[in-house]
């Protein structure tokens, strides 16, 4: 009779839903790609690839969990700014919902526009004083390519998620976070 009791407890215990939180880290290395440049005619048109692919310079990478994971409930705000006709930082990851604005520190115009799936936007011609600063919100997870209409050696790589959990590496593809932390909802943490 005792060991029934116990047996029937825990089976309800697990189907319970619990909260969980717990304090995480992450720390590791990514093996980045040589990077090498296109040929081309003029250095102020140098396209940074690899394998024909668009790439950081220096190569960079995202990690990130991957889950179901609330969302935010307050948008939050970030920027890629434009400073001696480049995007910096050249790689930004956001949690979708995320608003990015564009401010420009540059002495001439700039036309920022993506024709990305994840999202499609043209922010226009503006001028470096140009009040209110130009944004974009970005409400679809995926890659966004970035690109100056005026600029066309600029580009910039925004990468939405749909987690909140997600860390750029260094030029060596080190990368380290610590005392985040993670909730989870769901069944015991044991199942």
């Amino acid at each position: 009779m005792g060991l029934r009791g116990i047996v029937s407890f825990n089976a309800i215990f697990a189907l319970l839903p619990i909260l969980v939180f717990a304090e995480a880290s992450v720390e590791g290395r990514v093996e980045l790609p040589k990077s090498h440049s296109a040929p081309v005619m003029a250095k102020r048109y140098e396209i940074v690839t690899i394998g024909g692919v668009l790439a950081t310079q220096p190569p960079l990478a995202v990690v990130y969990l991957d889950g179901s994971f609330p969302k935010p409930k307050s948008p939050s705000t970030k920027q890629i700014v434009q400073k001696d006709l480049a995007f910096l930082p050249s790689l930004l990851p956001v949690q979708v919902g995320t608003r990015v604005e564009f401010p420009s520190l540059d002495d001439t115009y700039h036309n920022i526009f993506s024709y990305s799936p994840a999202k499609r936007f043209d922010l226009g011609r503006y001028r470096p004083e140009e009040r209110p600063i130009p944004s974009e919100v970005f409400d679809a997870p995926g890659l966004v390519v970035l690109r100056c209409d005026i600029h066309e050696h600029m580009r910039g790589l925004l990468l939405v998620l749909d987690t909140p959990y997600f860390i750029t590496t260094d030029e060596e593809g080190r990368c380290s976070k610590r005392g985040s932390t993670v909730r989870r909802r769901g069944k015991s943490p044991w199942s």
